[in-house]
């Protein structure tokens, strides 16, 4: 296993990387203005599931592929950047208070948690990330790799779940407040949609 020290290094330089504004964090964040502390929490848990797919991807080297792979490539981003869109047009003609939005129900619950999943996987620029960044940090002279990889990518998602819960809590804080006015709340729905519509763009014209 990679010494102490050196987890110590990944776990604040993963921590940075997950305050650094990306894509991620700025769909927590409107997710958590837009409806409330909970459906960032929720989303929150969702992408760090994600991260999940990314770690096993690296570790078994299916990551390799999707960045050796045009085609694989192009359609996890085409698919990433449909279901953005998707979420776009429903936030553009969203009239729900955020009791509705998040609900009371399992069902509801569920659907935010497989939206941060649906965000993570579709994105292959995380994967391509995770192919540079986690063998940096893996030592073969300290034992066999995958371990190696599997025990940094549990912490990048604790880290991350640290990080994302904070915003979610915070800019659910902000939204609440907001959230009062009917007005603000239409305007926070077309705020959310445009931040939906411009990471779909953005990953759209994403190279690898």
């Amino acid at each position: 296993m990679p010494e102490l020290n050196q987890l110590f290094v990944f776990f604040a330089a993963s921590a940075l990387l997950a305050l650094s504004p990306g894509p991620d964090n700025l769909f927590v964040m409107a997710q958590s203005v837009q409806n409330g502390r909970i459906a960032g929490l929720l989303v929150t848990l969702g992408l760090s599931t994600g991260l999940v797919v990314h770690t096993l991807a690296v570790a078994f080297g299916l990551a390799a592929l999707v960045a050796a792979s045009s085609l694989a490539f192009t359609l996890l981003k085409f698919a990433g950047a449909a279901y953005l869109l998707y979420l776009a047009w429903k936030a553009f003609r969203s009239g729900a208070s955020v009791c509705s939005a998040v609900g009371e129900g399992p069902a509801d619950r569920w659907r935010l948690y497989r939206r941060g999943i649906v965000m993570n996987i579709s994105n292959p620029k995380v994967s391509i990330f995770f192919l540079a960044f986690l063998p940096q940090f893996a030592d073969p002279s300290r034992g066999p790799v995958v371990p190696q990889l599997l025990v940094l990518g549990l912490l990048f998602m604790v880290a991350t779940m640290l990080v994302f819960g904070t915003l979610s809590m915070l800019a659910g804080g902000a939204g609440a407040r907001l959230r009062q006015s009917e007005p603000a709340r239409k305007i926070i729905d077309r705020i959310a949609g445009a931040i939906f519509g411009a990471l779909a763009l953005k990953l759209l014209l994403a190279e690898r």
